[in-house]
């Protein structure tokens, strides 16, 4: 008897958490893929996320830009996905990989979705950098069909803050996060100062209008799945703008 409340409990627990994480677990889900950014990825740069240099931000050439249905207007970005190439022997590789939402795909509405309008809405399309795209499908394929689901993201090293703008506008772009990836929520609190939300202005760059120079900076990041880390006092009161701090990581 006590055996089985154990096992009640335990199962009650773990479903719970998968609720909770709701990216962990998920099922797989059919979209497309395609690939962009010339064979050493250098188009990938940028991009909607904000994220710049994707490779000194140790992203790498594991990206993808994300379809309108995917992107969610941003909060998206630094989600991670699994994704194989299906239903196609032709022009499939066996195995996964894991990428990163580092960008948008527009929708191109001049054209219909199954010819060349492929990140219309309500398509699930992910647009691969070209050297991910080629572990899974043969360059000649051009579009596949893939499956994919949600899965934590791996990071080695803190939660990174580079922080940008002047007095008065303090723009905060927030990388390398782990976990679910896709922080939904940030607020910062200065030595001198409470706790403020801060607004996302576009991609995962964060806005204070705090007048926050001399201070030491702390940061609350919260993902999509609810979990929140806190970073104490990450930047130095003497920091500058243009400068990037390391805080603490999800676990």
């Amino acid at each position: 008897m006590k055996m089985g409340l154990a096992a009640f409990f335990l199962a009650g627990i773990l479903s719970m958490m998968s609720l909770v994480n709701g990216y962990q677990g998920e099922g797989w889900i059919n979209a497309h893929a395609t690939f962009y950014g010339g064979g050493d990825a250098s188009g990938t740069m940028g991009g909607a996320c904000g994220y710049g240099n994707l490779y000194s931000q140790g992203y790498g050439t594991n990206t993808a830009a994300l379809s309108t249905a995917l992107f969610n207007n941003g909060l998206s970005c630094g989600s991670c996905y699994e994704i194989r190439c299906v239903n196609d022997p032709k022009w499939c590789l066996p195995g996964t990989i894991v990428v990163t939402a580092t960008n948008f795909c527009p929708p191109n509405n001049a054209l219909p979705n199954n010819a060349g309008g492929w990140c219309n809405p309500p398509q699930h399309h992910f647009d691969l950098s070209q050297p991910v795209f080629q572990h899974i499908a043969q360059y000649r394929a051009g579009i596949v069909s893939v499956a994919y689901r949600r899965v934590p993201c791996r990071r080695r090293g803190g939660i990174r803050f580079t922080i940008n703008g002047h007095s008065y506008f303090n723009l905060v772009l927030i990388t390398n996060v782990g976990g679910a990836g896709d922080v939904h929520a940030v607020a910062i609190k200065g030595s001198r100062t409470r706790w403020q939300s801060m607004s996302r202005n576009w991609g995962q760059n964060w806005q204070s209008n705090t007048y926050l120079n001399g201070q030491a900076l702390s940061f609350k990041v919260t993902t999509s799945d609810g979990r929140s880390v806190v970073s104490y006092n990450v930047a130095p009161a003497g920091w500058s703008f243009g400068q990037t701090f390391a805080g603490r990581q999800f676990r």
